[in-house]
């Protein structure tokens, strides 16, 4: 178990030539610590970057910089599987996009229903401990067929380390557990979060959620050998995306060192509850109330009783990525836990779903504020019937350009353009 790169800090910038050097330099120490690889860098190569949701992970620039390398050093395969999770298939525009112009790479699509390889389980009594005893189910460990029967020298997960609502602080096991995993682990692992609570494991290490997918790597997917190759990202002064730190490892210690930095910059506190708060979503990364309501996730800790989030989203077309999910959003809306948990209890298609009913316990604001989506391809009735209010986006836009706006406090509203690259906090909420 192994941490080659450990790079960064607060106020570090890496740029693309250091980025390269970085790079090349882990993928010289691997052949040369793995004898099978003959030593170099290895030919055939599968990479799991994450997907266009994560446009601003940097992991493009990654995988290009990973491609670049391999192309010079004659590799034979370069196949990429975008970790998606439950999202919708990448298109051909998302993959350039995201990637750009790699013509010897070979795209595959994965499938968290099929096309699985099992490993085993997670233990109930593991589960039941971690959670404190609000669950007691065993959670299978499945994975892309692709992994393990791929026949690959080298297997490389790329993604950006950043807090998040299911498992605290995301990247490292989980963009492969979840990204490439199967559905009982996509399902148990996200109801465990949302059950466990999730203002009780955002910006955190130490959660029942990422002790599951430790114990899954430990017992299961330690034996692929994959590495972990974890971006640290932030705003500089201007607004410009910039890197903070660059991890790469193979094991649970790499991740924890680069999630010390990224709580450094990722998260930003406040001693003062924000009545109003105006969040844009880009278009094109959010097309779904499942990614668009990181609105919510990343500013409910932050948020004032009785205040007021408007969520401006352009591209916003459905609820859930996957068209069974959609429905089950649509049918039961985002309701409040106790209301969940009970059509949990009554209903065996959110049984079978456990996922979405996970996702509709973050989506909801336990009635503490309130959530107005303006949008333009999701109707009114649509948005008003899962439970949020709506206004229309041409108008929301016309009032806040988010153009003319800047990040933080503007006049009487707090502005947040990028959700996904952050958590925002009352520090009296985080400590508690």
């Amino acid at each position: 178990m192994s941490t080659y790169i450990a790079h960064g800090g607060k106020d570090t910038v890496i740029t693309a030539e250091v980025k390269r050097a970085l790079l090349h330099e882990v993928l010289l120490k691997i052949g040369t610590r793995r004898p099978a690889y003959r030593g170099g860098i290895p030919k055939k190569i599968l990479v799991i970057p994450p997907d266009i949701t994560r446009l601003h992970s940097n992991a493009g620039e990654l995988t290009r910089l990973l491609y670049e390398l391999w192309d010079a050093a004659n590799g034979t395969t370069f196949d990429i599987l975008p970790a998606i999770g439950t999202h919708a298939p990448m298109t051909e525009a998302q993959i350039a996009e995201m990637y750009g112009d790699l013509p010897k790479a070979t795209y595959h699509v994965h499938h968290w229903r099929t096309g699985l390889y099992h490993f085993g389980e997670v233990p109930s009594e593991f589960v039941q401990e971690v959670s404190g005893g609000k669950l007691d189910y065993s959670i299978p460990v499945a994975v892309n067929r692709r992994l393990v029967e791929g026949d690959y020298e080298l297997i490389i997960s790329v993604g950006q380390v950043i807090p998040h609502e299911v498992i605290g602080i995301a990247n490292g096991f989980k963009n492969v557990l979840v990204g490439t995993g199967g559905v009982e682990m996509i399902n148990k692992s996200h109801f465990l979060g949302a059950v466990d609570g999730m203002e009780r494991l955002m910006g955190r290490t130490d959660t029942s959620v990422r002790k599951v997918l430790n114990y899954a790597h430990a017992h299961y997917l330690k034996q692929l050998g994959i590495v972990y190759i974890m971006s640290v990202m932030d705003a500089d002064i201007s607004g410009k995306r910039v890197m903070r730190g660059l991890y790469i490892g193979d094991d649970a210690c790499t991740f924890e060192i680069a999630a010390e930095l990224s709580r450094a910059v990722n998260i930003t506190f406040l001693d003062v509850p924000l009545t109003k708060v105006v969040v844009y979503l880009d278009a094109r990364e959010f097309k779904s109330t499942w990614l668009g309501n990181k609105a919510i996730y990343r500013t409910r800790m932050a948020m004032a009783d009785d205040g007021e989030l408007i969520i401006i989203a352009p591209g916003l077309r459905e609820f859930g990525e996957d068209a069974e999910i959609d429905r089950l959003i649509r049918k039961y809306g985002y309701r409040g836990t106790p209301a969940t948990l009970n059509a949990v209890s009554e209903n065996p298609e959110l049984q079978e779903n456990l996922s979405a009913a996970a996702h509709l316990i973050h989506g909801s604001t336990e009635g503490r504020f309130k959530v107005v989506y303006a949008t333009e391809h999701l109707t009114q009735a649509e948005i008003e019937s899962v439970g949020y209010q709506w206004a229309p986006v041409k108008e929301v836009l016309a009032e806040y350009n988010p153009e003319t706006l800047v990040d933080g406090f503007n006049d009487n509203f707090f502005y947040i353009s990028e959700p996904g690259q952050g958590l925002w906090a009352l520090r009296s909420r985080f400590s508690e």
